[in-house]
């Protein structure tokens, strides 16, 4: 008889809480959008954590990510990207140094992960990615962030280097929309992801955030661990994504709520191929789509051992980039000013 009342006092909570998240957004004016009142509906049927369980089970034999290296992650094994079953987490906090539409004036909420699955040799975060520096947190953990961040007065919840970690992200937003989330969720992606992965964040995921790292599979597989399919990949993952969640255009606020934002690396010698990633962009994707041209490519972690990619970018590889996107007609650019 115990455990019975326990366990309707606890639905009938939920039930308080739910009911509290709708009041607060309508009381926010504009944050009860339709895909963050979608989402609070895919909670109340479950279909968040149906969802999440779904991703869970990819981590049998994995294939998350499109290495698909079939590590028995629920088993204690580690994959490719160097990620257990077990959420590990580096740091959260308002991050400012994102692009503008994100930030505001309360900083985008970001959930920095440990590990990836893409192993760039000249990640400026390798003590994350590669050395995998952080704290092993539960997936309530997790969410207590979200709602943490939320009242900061974060604009989004920003969750960086994702994939390898979807399961444990969407069952941790499931619990946090249950206890009143109201803000956007932003993927923080390197855009090689899988269609089947993302397939199951179709209305989970506000605002996606890829890189679109190189054109040439020869220079994905030199400078990430082998990823030769890269291109064509992230492609089909683009593709997905603006289905998804549409272009990105700023509200009457300045933010972005919901759609595609891409950035470009720039980098040296030619490496990303800039001109055939634009290209593509401005013939598959709406020309006001939203692309961050990046400048601040360093030489990071092993990027010394590889000649061409060994020193930083200059004024004019950069300045060809910025006129290579504005003949190609994209009208929806950040520009990001070269390193002083």
């Amino acid at each position: 008889m115990k455990r019975t009342r326990r366990i309707f006092l606890q639905q009938f909570g939920s039930i308080l809480a739910v009911g509290a998240w709708a009041g607060m957004t309508e009381a926010a004016g504009g944050k009860s959008s339709p895909a963050i009142r979608s989402r609070l509906e895919m909670h109340r049927r479950g279909e968040l954590r149906e969802r999440g369980e779904k991703l869970r089970d990819m981590m049998k034999e994995c294939e998350l990510c499109p290495r698909m290296c079939g590590a028995k992650r629920l088993e204690g094994e580690r994959g490719f990207c160097s990620a257990s079953a077990q959420l590990e987490i580096s740091s959260h906090h308002p991050h400012f140094g994102e692009e503008r539409p994100l930030v505001g004036r309360g900083g985008s909420g970001t959930i920095f992960l440990t590990h990836c699955g893409l192993r760039c040799v000249f990640c400026i975060n390798w003590e994350l990615s590669h050395r995998g520096d952080g704290v092993e947190r539960e997936i309530e953990d997790m969410a207590a962030m979200m709602i943490d961040l939320e009242g900061m007065g974060c604009v989004n919840i920003n969750v960086v280097t994702p994939t390898h970690y979807a399961p444990h992200i969407v069952l941790a937003l499931d619990i946090a929309v249950g206890k009143g989330l109201t803000v956007p969720l932003v993927w923080n992606t390197c855009g090689w992801e899988r269609l089947e992965t993302l397939r199951l964040l179709d209305g989970i995921v506000d605002i996606y955030l890829p890189d679109f790292k190189y054109s040439s599979g020869e220079m994905a597989a030199k400078y990430s661990a082998g990823a030769r399919d890269y291109p064509k990949v992230t492609q089909q993952a683009l593709l997905e994504m603006q289905r998804q969640v549409g272009t990105a255009h700023p509200a009457p606020d300045s933010l972005v709520h919901r759609g595609l934002m891409i950035r470009h690396l720039v980098m040296p010698n030619g490496v990303s191929g800039t001109g055939r990633v634009i290209h593509w962009i401005a013939k598959n994707l709406p020309k006001d789509t939203y692309l961050n041209l990046m400048s601040q490519y360093t030489p990071a972690y092993m990027a010394s051992r590889y000649p061409d990619i060994s020193r930083r970018l200059t004024r004019e590889e950069f300045e060809e980039a910025v006129k290579q996107a504005e003949l190609a007609g994209l009208t929806n650019l950040e520009i990001q000013p070269m390193p002083r």
